[in-house]
């Protein structure tokens, strides 16, 4: 017993939103890491450090997964301090 076309067009429409879904879900995180790879399996010193580091990229490029060989800083980033302070108490 064939199985009329009519059938199957809904399982194709499943099976197609699932590829536009998953190819857009891997665009998107392609454009967060700005093309690079994804990090996986960090370990403690880049989770204890992930976020200083990158930060400190992201103050000396403007991005975060950005990196620059210029041995010497841009202008105005000897004022740019990376430490957060705490406000005063009056």
């Amino acid at each position: 017993m064939p199985v009329p076309f009519e059938t199957l067009l809904p399982y194709a429409i499943m099976i197609g939103m699932f590829g536009i879904t998953g190819t857009g879900l891997a665009v998107v995180k392609t454009w967060r890491n700005e093309g690079k790879r994804p990090r996986y399996s960090l370990d403690q010193w880049d989770r204890q450090s992930k976020t200083h580091l990158m930060d400190r990229d992201r103050r000396l490029t403007g991005t975060l997964r950005g990196q620059t060989d210029n041995p010497k800083a841009p202008p105005g980033f000897e004022f740019s301090n990376g430490w957060k302070l705490e406000k005063r108490f009056t």
